[in-house]
């Protein structure tokens, strides 16, 4: 019988969650879907995938890789030595390991692997989370074979002959269930009869989001609705500290690990509008309010967000108008049941449940 062949491929990107789980769910979809793969991860020194990675069972290597400050920054003076330090390594790591193909997630580190790949004429593919198109996967975009996006209308960044709409790959933990609610109630120490609010700021946390939230804290607690409040850890101990009283309608948590408990109490959830999330809300099918993050390259959250609020799939609140909007918002959508509804079949239908195995497919297609 004829040994199955050992397929390599090269997995690179990060910097965020919003780029680090949907490269991880397309190479546990890899794993199913190939009987024989060795996938190897490139990220960027110092970065959260050099430890979010390892944790799922994949083999990382780091590059020496930086991105541009977008203000004046000595760092900038850096930055052609590290890009020529980074190319250099990726045509090593390349040569070494010999992949049949390889991915870019976007980030600093899928540059330097897919240029010094696609250089080799080795099958390439990237996949591009948000609605506007990241840099580096812009410039790859001519080098590639296949790019795959999360929205329709991609052709004003890509050439249309490349691309397919796979959606962005999400957790397979946050699935729901109907069983789940009630374990969720106890998790939280919850009443069954209240309502609930999810917050969350993305994987890094967010002070402008935190600071609205802890403005309207009395309100909050004095509403007749439970809260999940995820701070990030960079802002746990500084909101525990602040808050003007203890409330048992009020769970905060540095990080919820376990969101598909969080996602299946909420009737609203608060979010940013990175694509990571919004795949997510999509997935569950949730009623939310979006908070663009004000503070991201070209205001890609904003336009994240305007995709759904074109289709009554969510509502938008205003960064800059948080503090005024947010919780009166919060407090009327949550009362509104035909509303809710429609916000929730709407973006339910956006949804692409299958998004890493399409991805992990196209892959195969030019490799097998």
């Amino acid at each position: 019988m004829e040994k199955q062949k050992t397929y390599r491929i090269m997995i690179s990107g990060g910097g965020t969650g919003g780029h680090i789980y949907p490269a991880i769910s397309i190479a546990q979809s890899l794993q199913e879907m190939l009987q024989d793969v060795e996938i190897l991860f490139v990220g960027a020194k110092g970065k959260m995938e050099m430890t979010k990675v390892p944790e799922a069972g994949f083999e990382i290597v780091g590059l020496n890789i930086a991105g541009i400050q977008r203000s004046l920054s000595a760092k900038n003076l850096l930055f052609p030595f590290k890009l020529m330090d980074s190319l250099a390594s990726a045509y090593k790591l390349v040569a070494n390991f010999k992949p049949d193909a390889v991915i870019g997630v976007g980030g600093y580190a899928s540059g330097p692997l897919l240029y010094a790949a696609t250089s080799k004429k080795i099958p390439s593919l990237v996949q591009e989370q948000n609605s506007y198109a990241g840099l580096t996967n812009k410039l790859l975009a001519k080098r590639v074979n296949k790019i795959c996006v999360a929205h329709e209308g991609m052709e004003k960044y890509f050439p249309a002959e490349k691309l397919v709409v796979t959606g962005n790959p999400v957790r397979k933990t946050i699935l729901l269930r109907d069983s789940l609610k009630n374990e969720a109630h106890r998790f939280f120490g919850f009443d069954p009869a209240k309502k609930t609010i999810l917050i969350v700021g993305g994987s890094l946390g967010a002070r402008s989001m935190n600071e609205m939230i802890l403005a309207g804290y009395e309100e909050l607690a004095n509403s007749p609705y439970q809260v999940i409040w995820q701070t990030g850890g960079f802002y746990f101990e500084e909101m525990k500290r602040r808050i003007p009283r203890e409330s048992k309608n009020i769970v905060i948590k540095d990080f919820v690990r376990e969101m598909n408990f969080a996602y299946s109490l909420a009737d609203v959830v608060i979010s940013r509008a990175g694509a990571l999330s919004i795949a997510e809300l999509m997935l569950t099918g949730k009623a939310s309010i979006l908070v663009p993050s004000p503070n991201v390259a070209e205001d890609h959250q904003t336009i994240n967000a305007m995709a759904l609020v074109e289709r009554n799939a969510a509502v938008l609140v205003k960064d800059s108008d948080g503090m005024e909007q947010l919780l009166p918002t919060v407090m009327e959508l949550i009362e509104d049941e035909s509303r809710k509804e429609t916000l929730s079949k709407n973006i339910k239908s956006m949804s692409h449940p299958d998004a890493s195995k399409d991805i992990a497919n196209e892959i195969i297609k030019l490799i097998a």
